[in-house]
């Protein structure tokens, strides 16, 4: 079989190689321990389920306008001058299948050949491959002082004349910090001036703790949503817990959501009317949601620092959103993909290597599960790895004695 050059030059996603490895050893009664994963364990939203139930009952399951159902373009239109004070037309709005769909739409859309994407380290493993699939070459920006946030020069050094598009994912996968309103000021500045795009993934927008509340990029341009360079690209997966029903939106200029209305027509045709009608439900449904799903989350979050704090020789930056943190386990290992295969192996507990976020030495720790996963999880790390935990663990049934320290 001929496998064309760029097919094969795609990486696999190690979030769902070891989301399957995982999935394999359950099957076999193993009991593994996920800290991998973003898919929070609430239930649904009931107005989700009300909405897509009511799709279903109707028998009405059709195909919908490619860029999206009215009622729900109407929804995001509301949602997006609440929580960004601004007032978008239908036109700028474009309904896709899932966020991820969102952002290769808006790739396929401004990048050609051999122009650049800058990326900031960390990010989220799934954006230089989506880069690679339209041409273009991403460039990664790592701040120098071992912060999750560069400062504006780095990024200034790293943009040449061949730069389209800046992503910037805030509350950031899979660090979880969130950036300063000061950097977002300055790069929204840099960006207007430059002519270049900011892409910004908000999935995780208001998913912040200890009463931050970061302000939307939009307050730090005056021009508008015609003739701003700032694109938001947002989803139902993270705020309502919704992974399954694969519906995002990209509010952007109406030439751009043209196209991409294009490309999707002729990629997808348009995103499922069930999923559509669950998003519609969920945004125009009660919020309060959001806040328990956050506070859940919050507490999560303070459970795993407090468990990582008596882990000798690993060091986390305390996330302020999102469901992740990102510890330093390079005492430990510089290779963090051969280090998360034996964690795996050994304490049957997923984790996810930060070689592929572009923070080699680090893994991605998940908060998003229960209390228990995490307490257990994390005492099956250290019972792995560290030399002053006891030799002794029991997994599942079984008593194991850590023979290789």
């Amino acid at each position: 079989m001929s496998i064309s050059k760029l097919a094969s030059s795609i990486k696999e996603s190690p979030t769902l190689a070891l989301n399957e490895k995982a999935r394999l050893l359950r099957v076999k009664g193993e009991p593994v321990i996920h800290l991998g994963g973003g898919e929070p364990k609430n239930k649904a939203p009931i107005t989700a389920v009300l909405g897509s139930a009511a799709k279903l009952r109707a028998g009405d399951i059709k195909y919908a306008p490619t860029d999206g159902l009215p009622s729900l373009k109407k929804a995001i239109i509301r949602y997006t001058e609440e929580n960004y004070g601004r007032l978008p037309s239908p036109d700028n709005v474009i309904v896709s299948t899932g966020a991820k769909q969102s952002i290769y739409n808006l790739l396929f859309s401004l990048v050609d050949p051999q122009d650049e994407v800058i990326l900031l380290a960390p990010y989220w493993v799934s954006y230089p491959e989506m880069v690679r699939m339209v041409y273009g070459i991403p460039v990664v920006v790592t701040p120098e002082d071992g912060t999750f946030q560069p400062r504006l020069e780095e990024i200034e050094e790293s943009v040449s004349s061949y730069t389209k598009v800046i992503i910037i994912n805030s509350p950031n996968n899979p660090s979880g910090m969130a950036y300063t309103d000061s950097f977002i000021a300055d790069i929204v500045d840099f960006a207007e001036r430059k002519g270049i795009y900011l892409i910004f993934d908000d999935i995780y927008h208001r998913l912040t703790f200890d009463g931050i509340h970061p302000k939307p990029a939009y307050e730090f341009t005056d021009k508008d949503i015609e003739n701003t360079r700032v694109i938001v690209v947002n989803g139902i997966s993270k705020l309502y817990g919704l992974t399954g029903f694969r519906i995002g939106w990209t509010v952007a200029n109406k030439r751009l959501v043209e196209v991409m209305t294009i490309i999707q027509s002729q990629v997808t045709s348009c995103p499922s009317v069930v999923s559509q009608a669950a998003a519609e439900g969920a945004l125009t449904g009660m919020q309060n949601v959001v806040d328990n799903l956050r506070l859940t989350i919050q507490n999560n979050r303070d459970v795993m620092l407090q468990e990582l704090k008596t882990f000798s020789d690993v060091t986390v930056r305390k996330p302020n959103g999102t469901f992740y943190c990102l510890p330093d386990f390079r005492a430990y290992s510089k290779n963090s993909l051969e280090l998360a295969k034996f964690l795996l192996d050994k304490a049957l507990v997923v984790t996810v290597p930060g070689v592929d976020f572009g923070m080699e030495g680090y893994l991605r720790l998940s908060y998003c599960g229960s209390v228990k996963e995490i307490t257990v999880g994390v005492e099956r790390l250290k019972w792995a790895l560290d030399p002053n935990a006891p030799n002794e663990i029991y997994i599942g049934d079984r008593k194991l004695i850590r023979d290789w320290l």
